[in-house]
């Protein structure tokens, strides 16, 4: 199953706002997480 099938199988099961917001929470995430490690490098070198 390719990538696009399987999206469009979703939109058919769950709808499309549910994907839509499925997909920006996961775009989100992974943000937070970049920000969380600068911030965690900051404080390190802070506290050199």
């Amino acid at each position: 199953m390719t990538v696009t099938n399987v999206i469009n199988a979703m939109i058919g099961d769950l709808g499309f706002p549910i994907v839509v917001s499925l997909y920006l929470l996961f775009r989100l995430e992974r943000k937070i997480d970049d920000l969380t490690n600068a911030i965690s490098e900051q404080e390190m070198g802070k506290k050199r």
